[in-house]
């Protein structure tokens, strides 16, 4: 290889995951960086790396000029720009090429005339390639309500899709079932684009309902071939982003499997690709299948693809990047076993997926055969409202479906994370749910299947882990008690009542009473009094006991007043409520708190208006995602604490409505 010197305009877990092929190639990794990553694994993974002021995707991972100097005070030769950021930038590039810098993907034309949705169809469609008709709102389009609802009803139809033009991860994107709600979900999806693309275009296209989202990886190299690596299902999503990714897709046979293949491979010769590409579908419950798009960079779920050809997609980009036409196990690849991946986000799933912010006091997936893990977080990574709330990709491949399936399902299960709300306990739902796993899915599979009923700890190991942790937060008292640490705990020299530990456990208030008498120990967990309880071993990290007649081990960490219980039964937060709350921290009937922190970018009504239930009255932004909140019940605005442009904390109270009488 000609190149030397790799940097990675990225962060997080491609950056380390792109870093590691490139010391393979002995090629010398350089990272970038923002203030907020500055301590963050991948930094660590770089043999150099060059500070970007500032927190902002504007200032730092999206600052082109700033990258390129960072590789050239560095002497790298080529930048992989990994995926999001700089990845689809035209631009950018061309700024690579004119800076005598290789840039690791196609050339600036290919991303282009893909860049832009709407062009992208034209060009397909022209190729031959099966489109859905649409219509395009440019960026300085004015629409007039009326005029517009009767144009989409004679070319489109309903349901329809508004999505935003450049970009994708889901941003900008509504479904639209109903004329009444065009206009709403077009300026929406308009200031979405807008915050997180630079560019307001959107267009419209028909909406297949309950479809798979199958997409095809494509390669290409400078010498005229392309080719395709066969297809991932990506049917499995939330808000339109995918969270498990799986290759092959089990709704494809030979026969579709050809098809697609040549369809991407068209597109691909279409636009003159160059390294890795995705060609992504919506395939009907009829088996016809119709344009998406064309993602020209690494797509988040190459590993499925990985696995199951034994290809390494990174050092084919860095091949190809080199001038090198692709080689000989590209050109014959062929499908061996079955691979799932899932994304574990810090996200609140009973929340709406709201995305989650704090400290990971632990975080830890165990070694298992046939399981790759993809991470950009360690013990003590903070994760900030600034960037994509993912915090690592856990893929398991295996010799059918049923058993990656399994395989990945039990490294989630035993997986530790602290410190942070994930999406955890719903990514083992899906993969132990019966009707994922006899592969009967589509897009429409989280609205079918409730996410919170998936992601539900059963009543009996909640109970079990606030018992565990009432008996660790005793067993951790009394190791610092600075006198009588050797007295029983509870102890009194007159016979007294049991003790008491109250935790919450998400809605719900937990009160723990228990009398220890050696090992047995007499329990209460809310209304239900637990059978025979024998205490083998009770530390501040351990308690051994046995319930019932069934011994368990359950490990706890404690941080602040926040307890984490992991046992074979899964896992549960609880945290310790104080014994005498503050009657000053109560806040007013009606009070909006925010719901994770942001920046305000619309406030929707004015102090003194009047609204109705579930109208808009603040409008928060996080990790690229709009969340409105909404007004609980009719009545008056009588408190509005936040402008446009302000930042805010969870919990922090954006409005008051007083109810109407």
């Amino acid at each position: 290889m000609t190149i030397t010197k790799l940097l990675v305009a990225n962060r997080g877990e491609i950056a380390s995951r792109i870093m590691r092929t490139a010391r393979e190639c002995d090629i010398a990794p350089v990272a970038v960086f923002s203030d907020a990553d500055a301590g963050a694994p991948f930094v660590a993974d770089a043999d150099e790396a060059v500070h970007l002021p500032g927190n902002a995707p504007s200032d730092t991972y999206l600052r082109a000029e700033a990258i390129i100097d960072a590789a050239r005070r560095t002497g790298a030769d080529a930048i992989h720009p990994g995926y999001g950021f700089l990845s689809e930038n035209a631009e950018f590039a061309r700024s690579c090429a004119a800076a005598g810098i290789t840039f690791v993907g196609p050339s600036p034309q290919a991303i282009e005339s893909m860049g832009s949705k709407i062009r992208a169809k034209e060009l397909m469609a022209a190729a031959g390639v099966p489109v859905l008709p649409g219509i395009t709102l440019d960026s300085d389009t004015e629409v007039d309500a009326d005029d517009f609802a009767a144009r989409v009803a004679a070319e489109i139809g309903y349901p329809l899709l508004v999505k935003a033009s450049y970009g994708g991860g889901g941003r900008g994107m509504r479904v639209v079932r109903d004329p009444s709600e065009l206009f709403d979900a077009v300026t929406g999806a308009r200031r979405e684009a807008q915050a997180a693309f630079g560019n307001p275009a959107v267009f419209l296209e028909r909406f297949v309902d309950a479809p798979r989202h199958v997409e095809v990886q494509i390669f290409g190299d400078t010498h005229g071939t392309v080719v395709h690596l066969f297809e991932r299902e990506c049917s499995i999503q939330r808000r339109y982003q995918k969270i498990i990714e799986e290759a092959p897709s089990p709704a494809v046979d030979d026969a579709l499997r050809t098809r697609l293949g040549e369809a991407a491979v068209a597109a691909g010769k279409a636009i003159g690709y160059v390294g890795a590409g995705t060609v992504e579908f919506v395939l009907g419950q009829d088996g016809r299948f119709y344009f998406l798009e064309v993602n020209t960079r690494l797509q988040v779920e190459h590993p499925v693809t990985e696995l199951v050809t034994g290809l390494d997609l990174v050092r084919l980009q860095l091949q190809v990047a080199d001038g090198l036409p692709l080689p000989d196990e590209a050109l014959t690849a062929t499908v061996s076993g079955h691979a799932v991946e899932a994304r574990l986000y810090a996200e609140d799933v009973g929340a709406g997926f709201l995305p989650a912010t704090g400290s990971l006091a632990r975080f830890d997936v165990p070694p298992m055969n046939g399981v790759r893990v993809d991470a950009g977080v360690a013990d003590g990574s903070e994760v900030g409202v600034h960037y994509d709330p993912m915090l690592a990709k856990v893929i398991a491949h295996g010799p059918t479906r049923d058993a990656a399936c399994r395989r990945l399902a039990r490294a989630l299960h035993e997986t530790r994370v602290h410190g942070v709300v994930t999406n955890r306990e719903l990514l083992v739902g899906i993969l132990r749910e019966p009707e994922f796993r006899s592969g009967a899915i589509d897009t429409g599979y989280l609205d079918r299947h409730d996410p919170a009923q998936l992601a539900r700890t059963a009543p009996e190991v909640v109970r079990l882990h606030a018992l565990a942790a009432a008996l660790a937060g005793q067993a951790e008292r009394r190791a610092t008690a600075p006198v009588l640490a050797s007295a029983p705990s509870g102890w009194r020299n007159v016979p007294n009542g049991p003790q008491v530990a109250k935790l919450s456990y998400e809605d719900d208030e937990i009160e723990v009473r228990y009398r220890i008498a050696g090992r047995i120990v007499e329990a209460e967990v809310g209304a239900e009094v637990l059978g025979e309880v024998v205490l083998h071993a009770a530390s501040e990290s351990l308690v051994d006991l046995t319930v019932d007649g069934v011994r368990r081990a359950v490990r706890v960490q404690r941080v602040g007043d926040v307890f984490y219980a992991d046992s074979s039964l899964g896992a549960t937060t609880l945290t310790e409520l104080p014994r005498f709350p503050d009657p000053q921290s109560r806040t007013a009937p009606g009070s909006l708190l925010a719901p994770m922190p942001g920046t305000v970018v619309r406030v929707a009504v004015d102090t003194g208006a009047a609204v109705a239930h579930g109208t808009p009255v603040v409008v928060l932004e996080a990790m690229k995602m709009e969340h409105s909140v909404t007004a609980p019940h009719d009545g008056t605005v009588t408190e509005l604490n936040v402008a446009i442009g302000q930042t805010v904390e969870t919990g922090a109270v954006l409005a008051v409505v007083e109810e109407a009488p």
